[in-house]
């Protein structure tokens, strides 16, 4: 690593002697006290840090330009995927540099649009975000979600389409939940937990969330006065997603415990006011609701089918009949219209689509313009057309049209960005993990980069909770390719590229397998000249933060710099905090003693050594992250200072009025991406000229 200054002065952070026992080993926590958000010590640490940061990356000469390159970049129109409901088609616009992107309708989507929602308009600085979006069934009245500081509560307003005005009605104390209205657009139902008994910020931000509720909102009355529909008592860890079936007559309610894809689906007839029908209650598979005919309901499954497969089953029999059979990629969604169904499935980690009967029979490819990802096919079981979203690591999204009984597509929106695409490019290749399996990786990079081992790069993984990494454009990365980076992406096991025997090969007591997929990458990218261990930075968010913790640790020596945004990094008390209960799926939990010498064996925070030379490190984090507890951050950067051998600098950059990533303003984003490339430039010593 290229010498970048004398040790750096470290904040004060005072050791304590707190020591906790699991089945009988003693665990020291010394910064236990970070813990605490609203302490006058966590403040000033934070304070602290963040002017250690700043003052790091301030010395930078290229700092400024980066930034400068970003929000050119940024600056483009980025359009949503339409959506018709009534008369009228709905989608959201960026015009480049907006904070959160505005809400449009339109008659048509070649007439003039009209501002049917501004978010920027709901705060200063952009930090109160549309987070949550649906429509009564003749679009004349909107519900509309939002959620301040990146924060995963909600609040719920009713909007009549028309005018343009709010109703009086507010719903509080929403968390992951849409709304589903009635069909007679008479009220919606929705999911909550209970008012915390102190509703402070710091309660909101810390406690553990449990027994989730769904509750049906009349329109006009007072969030009192809203019915409890379902609740489940005897199960605290159950969420409860609602949802209206097209004809109106189903309620049907998705049942996840944590964050297993695993679930269950139950359905009552709101036609006449049965109780819930605990249609499919073995929680042996996932289900996603598609459809249905009368109380046939057609459902997307990994029953007996790990890579996906579509049934219909019968509320009178429950006997499953096979419509669409499992093939050889992973069917990661689906959407009938009429009697076709749309496919969309995985090859190697990019999207495929398929049109087909639901009897399963093929009508052909709905062909995309190359290795990249689509998404988007909504739209009512009716919809003669539909849209969807095409991007890869080259290429903006670009929006399209499919008339479903022409066959024909169309682009409807397609960006103009400050780049010619055609200087850059992406492949792919398959290397051997440590256990020999294939892992697919794509590459992308400027066309003319030299493979002598001099590129900087970023290795990017996941690896977790049966979520599939595909293409997608950012503007920070192409300024990183335009540096004359390389960035990887690597399909690590734990995900969904595969389906679900690839993400139960990353879990519990294999979770091991997602680290050494990564490292083998590192490897592949050094051993084939890509870059060199003092050009190769390691980066990844969340789950990728715990990625990027546990293989630093375990391999300090072969990574350049370390880049974890808001990581589980104490993995022996994940399951305290907020929702983090939900990853015991993937991750197991301290209490049981078995699983406990797993988690211990990998956490990031229990493992770091003093005396060790770690890789320079920036984490970043949020002081309103409620989703992982960001005392996991502090905790780290507190330990990984501490215990750093040698001047490489370890950072925390911790961003105020923000949360997990969602909703994140434009301007946030683009200053973290140009503090981190900032970073890089130091550390790995890429020319440092503005």
């Amino acid at each position: 690593m290229p010498k970048t200054a004398d040790r750096l002065p470290y904040p004060d952070a005072p050791r304590i002697d707190h020591v906790d026992v699991y089945h009988g080993t003693a665990v020291p926590d010394p910064y236990r006290w970070l813990e605490d958000l609203d302490s006058p010590e966590t403040a000033a640490w934070i304070a602290e840090e963040n002017a250690l940061t700043e003052s790091f990356l301030s010395e930078i000469p290229r700092h400024a330009s980066i930034r400068a390159r970003l929000t050119e970049l940024w600056d483009y129109e980025r359009y949503s995927v339409p959506s018709r409901h009534g008369a009228s088609y709905i989608y959201s616009k960026n015009s480049g540099l907006q904070n959160q992107a505005v809400l449009y309708i339109a008659p048509s989507l070649d007439a003039p649009a009209r501002v049917l929602l501004d978010p920027n308009a709901l705060s200063a600085d952009g930090t109160v975000a549309l987070t949550g979006l649906s429509f009564s069934d003749d679009g004349t009245l909107m519900a509309y979600a939002v959620s301040a500081s990146g924060s995963d509560w909600l609040e719920w307003r009713v909007r009549d389409v028309a005018t343009g005005t709010d109703r009086t009605d507010l719903v509080r104390w929403s968390k992951f939940s849409g709304a589903a209205w009635r069909k007679d657009g008479s009220g919606f139902f929705y999911s909550r937990y209970a008012e915390p008994a102190d509703p402070t910020d710091v309660a909101r931000f810390k406690d553990a969330n449990y027994f989730h509720q769904v509750y049906f909102h009349r329109l006009g009355t007072e969030q009192g006065d809203d019915k409890l529909v379902y609740e489940r008592p005897d199960h605290k860890d159950w969420n409860i997603a609602a949802h209206v079936s097209d004809d109106g007559r189903w309620l049907i309610l998705h049942v996840t415990r944590g964050s297993d894809p695993k679930n269950r689906m139950f359905v009552q007839d709101l036609t006449d006011g049965t109780p819930v029908v605990e249609l499919l209650n073995r929680g042996d598979a996932s289900y996603d609701f598609l459809g249905n005919d009368g109380a046939r309901f057609y459902i997307l499954t990994t029953l007996d089918a790990p890579r996906g497969r579509v049934i219909s089953v019968e509320l009178d029999n429950r006997a499953a009949v096979e419509c669409v059979p499992q093939t050889e990629d992973t069917l990661q969604d689906a959407a009938i219209f009429g009697d076709r169904l749309v496919a969309l499935y995985l090859h190697d980690a990019h999207s495929l689509i398929h049109l087909r009967t639901l009897g399963g029979t093929m009508i052909g490819p709905i062909p995309l313009p190359g290795l990249g990802s689509a998404s988007g096919f909504g739209g009512k079981r009716d919809a003669a057309e539909t849209f969807f979203n095409y991007t890869s690591y080259t290429a903006p999204s670009t929006v399209y049209r499919y008339d479903l009984v022409s066959g024909k597509t169309s682009a409807v929106f397609t960006p103009s960005v400050k780049f010619d695409p055609s200087g850059y490019t992406s492949e792919q290749v398959f290397y051997a993990s440590k256990d020999g399996t294939r892992i697919p990786m794509i590459i992308s990079y400027k066309k003319g980069v030299v493979r002598n081992g001099e590129a900087p790069a970023i290795l990017y993984g996941y690896g977790g909770f049966d979520i599939s990494v595909t293409p997608a454009f950012s503007p920070a990365m192409l300024v990183w390719m335009e540096m004359g980076g390389i960035y990887a992406v690597a399909n690590l096991r734990g995900g969904g590229e595969y389906g679900e025997e690839w993400h139960l090969a990353g879990v519990l007591d294999r979770k091991q397998n997602v680290f050494d997929d990564f490292i083998a990458a590192a490897n592949y990218l050094i051993g084939n000249n890509w870059t060199s261990t003092p050009k190769l930075a390691i980066a990844g968010g969340s789950n990728g933060g715990l990625l990027v913790g546990a293989v630093m640790t375990q391999r300090p020596e072969l990574f350049g710099a370390a880049l974890p945004a808001v990581g589980v990094m104490d993995m022996l008390r994940f399951q305290k905090f907020t929702i983090g209960w939900a990853w015991i799926s993937d991750y197991g939990s301290s209490d049981d003693p078995r699983q406990f010498r797993t988690l211990l064996a990998y956490s990031p925070l229990q493992n770091l050594k003093p005396g060790v030379t770690y890789p320079p490190t920036l984490i970043t984090t949020a002081d309103h992250d409620d989703r992982v507890f960001p005392a996991h951050s502090f905790k780290f950067a507190a330990q990984l200072q501490a215990d750093q051998a040698g001047d490489a600098p370890v950072l925390i950059r911790v961003e105020s009025k923000a949360g997990h990533g969602v909703g994140k303003p434009t301007t946030k984003i683009i200053e973290e991406a140009a503090d981190r490339y900032a970073f890089l430039v130091r550390v790995l010593g890429i020319a440092d000229q503005a």
